[in-house]
């Protein structure tokens, strides 16, 4: 494994190249990345960047978001079946019938859609900043949220804004098991459960913490608790561990019964295809500048309210 790391560092000096990573890779992809972060911080930080290459080990939807606001970089993904069960719950026809069935409402979008759908959207948002998003609209104006209905559920008791939810869901944070959770609790009950917002209502019932990626590892990191129960993609468990060594953390079992719920359209990135894709500039992420333009303004709303 170290020549291979050996030579993809000697690759992205030739290319001038960073590699983002989200905290739900594979370990060994973290490790060499160049940033890591949630949603919002990998879509903020190809801006930050003087880089000519981005090589984005996440899911689709989010090296078009790099793409999107950095369209005169080069994008490359190692894998392009790296998809997401979330976005892929909200196809643009659809979608867009649905915004037509609900005129005058403002559109909020996670930003785990398409940028077809982003560009039908006039806010996007992410877990971190999803409330300000939802409190920065007019109470007199409707809203609708897409497409995570568990984080649209959630907000709306954070936020009392009854809003318009989309039908999704994402395959890891739907299947975490509450019999296991209980399991969990009274094996450790000093433990403190951290929860990611897209899960269901009767798994965030039992959280200590409910945030995003990013707020899960800062909490975790700051608490004087040492134990911590984790219903989140168990990637994030290998960050924890390196920034609190002296601390426990427990992965949250899925319905079936493993404590190894991982994204499977995550994990489709290796070391082998990170080389490729800085070797070959491929596969690339293009997007017509016509969509650009049009995903463009909910995402730099979303970056403006953000800041």
């Amino acid at each position: 494994m170290e020549n291979i790391v050996n030579e993809i560092n000697r690759l992205k000096k030739e290319r001038n190249a960073i590699i983002l990573a989200h905290y739900y890779q594979d370990p060994s992809i973290q490790d060499i990345a160049d940033f890591l972060g949630d949603s919002l911080a990998l879509a903020q930080q190809p801006q930050k960047t003087n880089a000519d290459v981005i090589v984005f080990c996440g899911v689709h939807f989010m090296a078009e978001t790099a793409k999107i606001l950095n369209p005169e970089k080069i994008v490359v993904m190692p894998d392009l079946n790296a998809g997401c069960s979330l976005a892929d719950s909200a196809p643009a026809d659809k979608f867009k019938k649905w915004v037509e069935e609900h005129p005058g409402h403002v559109v909020i979008s996670y930003i785990n859609c398409s940028a077809e759908v982003k560009a039908m959207s006039d806010i996007i948002c992410t877990s971190s900043n999803a409330e300000k998003i939802i409190r920065s609209v007019p109470e007199t104006k409707p809203i609708c949220f897409a497409p995570d209905r568990y984080l649209g559920s959630y907000l709306i008791k954070k936020t009392g804004r009854n809003m318009v939810l989309w039908n999704g869901t994402c395959q890891v944070h739907e299947t975490f098991s509450e019999q296991e959770l209980i399991s969990l609790q009274r094996k450790h009950p000093e433990a403190l459960v951290l929860a990611h917002p897209e899960c269901p209502e009767n798994i965030l019932h039992y959280a200590d913490y409910i945030g995003s990626t990013s707020g899960i590892i800062k909490f975790a990191t700051e608490s004087s608790s040492k134990e911590f129960i984790i219903a989140t993609e168990e990637g994030i468990i290998h960050q924890l561990k390196k920034k609190n060594p002296d601390k426990i953390f427990y992965p949250l079992a899925s319905l079936n019964g493993c404590a190894c719920n991982q994204c499977p359209h995550m994990r489709v990135h290796t070391l082998d295809k990170v080389y490729n894709a800085l070797l070959n500039l491929e596969p690339q992420i293009y997007i017509s500048e016509d969509l650009r333009l049009r995903a463009l303004k909910p995402l730099e709303r979303m970056l403006e309210l953000s800041r």
